[in-house]
């Protein structure tokens, strides 16, 4: 299968991801960048912000169209995830990728934990 063919099939299962949990394709996109698009890990984090972004917006708009999203709700989360967001970007090069991995793995374990509880 050639590398094209992976990036598709890769952004697809982040973007089912997202459509059904109206969030999470960066834990799919990320593992599935570096494992199997042979990415560095930190080409996958940056690539999967790239991608996910794009995503979120399809699916909020999908969910705001079914009138399942409320954006007077949201715009805490907006804010909040906004500064988060432009720390995160700002420090990203400073980070060790052995630490942005091992946070990244806590993340997922604290999901997964999260969704059997």
């Amino acid at each position: 299968m050639g590398q094209r063919m992976r990036a598709v099939i890769s952004g697809g299962l982040a973007g089912l991801c997202n459509g059904f949990f109206g969030g999470g394709g960066g834990s799919v996109l990320v593992p599935c960048l570096t494992k199997w698009c042979h990415l560095s890990q930190r080409e996958a984090f940056a690539t999967s912000v790239a991608v996910i972004l794009p995503l979120c917006v399809l699916s909020a708009g999908i969910y705001l169209w079914r009138s399942d999203l409320s954006l007077v709700a949201a715009l805490p989360y907006l804010v909040g995830g906004s500064i988060g967001g432009f720390l995160g970007g700002r420090y990203f090069k400073c980070m060790n990728v052995v630490w942005l991995r091992k946070l990244f793995g806590l993340l997922l374990l604290y999901g997964g934990v999260r969704c059997f509880l």
